[in-house]
């Protein structure tokens, strides 16, 4: 039978229906906004895989073509891999369920959503995550929900929940907030430079907007849930815990303090290889296996890492709390790319690099749910192994470097010139060539002096820092004390709390993403936060200006170069020609390519300063018009008894008159002009049907009277020797 709730976020209503569809499922719902409609169904194995040691959750969405009415592009007319809208719909549908499992489950769990109707104006990700808390809520897995999940938009300087694609065109915010009854649990989005008071109010709205939503899915819960199954969580036996501690607990803070990276891991794997063999020696190799040596381990330098910070206000690399490593910038070291910019903090560092492209480079992409399906702005970020000293599979990009990429991406998105003012299609791709860290905040920085290098009048510069938290808590989960550490590396963001990014510019927020360990943190740790983050952000920023603080006024001379020309839309046939004949002629004349917009902007893109100004030629012929007094060098194609046709733009001819021929009495017009002579006119005047008037008499005059000015006394080189 099924049940449905309601819940009323902002100006529409949020639909969760349980029991009519997937029933096999341990939990399944339909969550629909408008008319969009999604499916989230939950399982899990009954027990643990022999060997896991860790919790195998996967989270799935796809979207269907048929939910828009519509075929898949491309060749098989079939939904293949996942696109990149797909792909963050599952992180950010999995990041705030995640640590929402109980600890030493390691039984398999699959969230998997299906968008089945798409009505083009309200999104399926706030209904996918939305939908995984209500599924996992009814099922019986021991899932620690509900959460609820809103989007946050700013229109005209107020706040909307959910807001519609329309209205976020309008929006200088993309906010999604996920939270609990009382506590924020994840956030991530993109801003338009906007205040930190402003964007800490912007919280403050989210979690006042899924009250509605955490209170549906309790009444679904109470109708409908299921009791929740048993299970015993596997850990380390307490006799083998306490042996291990005896081994190494004396020795494990000397090993976590050594500075350099390598060299700490170097130290941390010697320690745990001498207490595996020592547990091995007493208890047997029956008894121990490789998970109670990891889990034991790692309790250990998770606990020992976090009486450092909290009880000896030490961080692992000798810091203080609010103390970032060294930072260095440099940009241009690249010598073929449009644009290149190196940046490094501590031993974390980013490559980036530049292409610049025409707007036949901007990707464009299915778009069921609606919204943008273009963009002439990307960001590509790749996390080879090396990065990390480690060898295994080379593959193409996965879910982790698509997200950190669509981070580092929305972050600077903001600070790019419009196509009106800087029309090109521009990508950079993100090398990571040493992580310790944050490796996303650093893409944003080389990214944005790579962009500056290939002279893109960025509106300012962007950086990004990562705030992490230490956290000690009672029994109830409550937190009793905490510690904030700027510049998290990677053992801070593995044994603590908190992941918060966060970039910007001097002026504001564009881009932030909120993960965290706990079930969630109050406003006010995050008010804390984000103060740190604009105290490191201006910073890291001082030190970019000190490398480079605005766009190279020389782009490389490897980048194409483009003109704008605006012609009268209603020229743009004229321009193409017939079967395209004058556009292919002026693009083998210049070498060009040639981009004709539908409002009348001719974009033209050349590698050499003399093809573009070949083709700017060519187009001004073909689409100016005669201007009356006007100077034109013709040629004269007809020979009349009254006058002669001469054409003076491409494809546009006038008369001159037998009598406007000379300033004397012409008897034929041979004796002045022969087929083929070009000469000068006046344009004199154009009747109503468009007919061109001209005068040789009048250009005569104009000329000589220029001659006269000239203090030389020399005609112009370009004079003919007719005058």
């Amino acid at each position: 039978m099924s049940h449905k709730v309601t819940a009323k976020v902002g100006g529409g209503e949020i639909h969760i229906e349980s029991g009519k569809i997937a029933k096999q499922a341990d939990g399944s719902v339909t969550v629909q906004l408008g008319e969009t409609i999604v499916l989230v169904a939950a399982c899990g194995s009954s027990k643990p895989r022999p060997g896991l040691d860790f919790f195998p959750l996967t989270v799935d969405y796809r979207e269907k073509a048929a939910a828009a009415g519509r075929f898949p592009g491309g060749f098989f007319k079939r939904e293949g891999r996942p696109s990149e809208k797909e792909i963050l719909t599952c992180r950010v549908t999995d990041r705030p369920i995640r640590p929402l499992f109980p600890k030493g489950y390691f039984n398999e769990v699959q969230v998997q959503t299906l968008l089945l109707s798409a009505d083009g104006e309200n999104d399926s990700d706030i209904l996918s995550m939305n939908g995984a808390s209500a599924a996992l809520m009814i099922s019986d897995l021991p899932f620690a929900g509900p959460i609820g999940a809103v989007r946050v938009g700013r229109v005209d300087g107020a706040f909307v929940a959910n807001p519609t694609h329309v209205q976020m065109e309008s929006s200088d915010l993309d906010l999604i907030y996920v939270g609990n009854e009382s506590n924020m649990v994840m956030f991530e989005g993109a801003a338009d430079e906007i205040a930190e008071a402003d964007f800490l109010k912007a919280l403050e709205f989210g979690q006042e907007s899924i009250a509605p939503l955490i209170a549906a899915q309790n009444e679904l819960c109470a109708a409908v849930g299921k009791a929740k199954r048993e299970f015993i969580p596997r850990v380390v036996a307490p006799d083998v815990m306490a042996e291990a501690e005896s081994i190494i607990s004396d020795r494990i803070t000397d090993a976590l303090l050594i500075q350099a990276k390598l060299e700490r891991e170097a130290a941390c794997n010697a320690l745990k290889d001498e207490m595996a063999e020592k547990l091995t020696e007493k208890f047997g190799a029956e008894a121990i296996t490789g998970f109670m040596v990891g889990e034991a381990f790692y309790a250990i330098q998770k606990a020992a890492v976090r009486k450092l910070v909290l009880d000896d206000g030490k961080r692992l690399d000798g810091r203080g709390y609010d103390d970032m490593r060294q930072l260095t910038s440099e940009a241009g070291m690249i010598p073929r790319t449009h644009g290149s910019g190196l940046f490094s903090r501590g031993e974390t560092q980013g490559l980036s690099l530049v292409t610049l492209g025409t707007t036949d480079d901007t990707q464009s992409y299915d778009a069921y749910t609606g919204g943008p399906s273009e963009k002439r702005f990307m960001l590509h970020y790749n996390f080879p192994l090396y990065s990390v000293g480690e060898t295994g599979r080379i593959m193409g990009p996965g879910r982790r470097e698509i997200g950190h990429g669509a981070l580092a991406e929305r972050s600077i998105a903001p600070v790019i010139p419009n196509i009106e003012d800087f029309p090109y299609a521009v990508r950079i791709t993100a090398e990571i060539m040493e992580s310790n860290g944050s490796t996303s905040m650093a893409a944003v920085c080389s990214g944005t002096l790579a962009l500056l290098d290939a002279g893109v009048p960025l509106k300012r510069s962007v950086a990004g820092i990562s705030i992490g938290l230490c956290t000690r808590t009672n029994d109830s989960g409550e937190i009793e004390d905490y510690k904030l550490l700027t510049d998290i590396i990677g053992w801070e963001d593995s044994f603590c709390d908190m992941d918060c990014k966060i970039a910007g510019t001097d002026q504001g927020i564009t881009g932030f993403q909120l993960d965290l360990k706990l079930h969630g943190i109050p406003q006010s740790i995050m008010e804390e936060a984000i103060v740190k983050a604009k105290t490191a952000r201006t910073a890291i920023l001082a030190n970019m200006n000190a490398c480079l603080s605005k766009e190279r006024e020389e782009m490389s001379q490897y980048a194409p170069r483009i003109v704008t020309i605006q012609v009268d839309p209603s020229k743009i046939g004229e321009l193409i020609g017939p079967g395209g004949k004058n556009i292919k002629r002026i693009v083998e004349e210049s070498g060009c390519e040639i981009n004709i917009e539908d409002d009348g902007r001719v974009l033209v893109y050349s590698m050499s300063a003399e093809g573009l100004q070949v083709a700017k030629e060519c187009i001004d012929g073909i689409t100016a018009e005669v201007e009356v007094g006007k100077l034109y060098r013709g040629k004269v194609v007809s020979i009349k008894d009254f006058g002669c046709f001469v054409e003076v733009l491409p494809g546009k001819d006038g008369l001159v008159h037998i009598s406007e021929l000379a300033n004397f009495r012409v008897k034929n017009t041979e004796d002045i002009v022969k087929d083929g002579d070009e000469i000068w006119v006046k344009c004199i005047g154009v009747d109503d049907k468009g007919r061109i008037k001209l005068s040789r008499k009048a250009a005569m005059e104009d000329r000589k009277a220029e001659f006269s000015d000239d203090e030389d006394g020399d005609k112009p080189a370009s004079d003919d020797s007719e005058e």
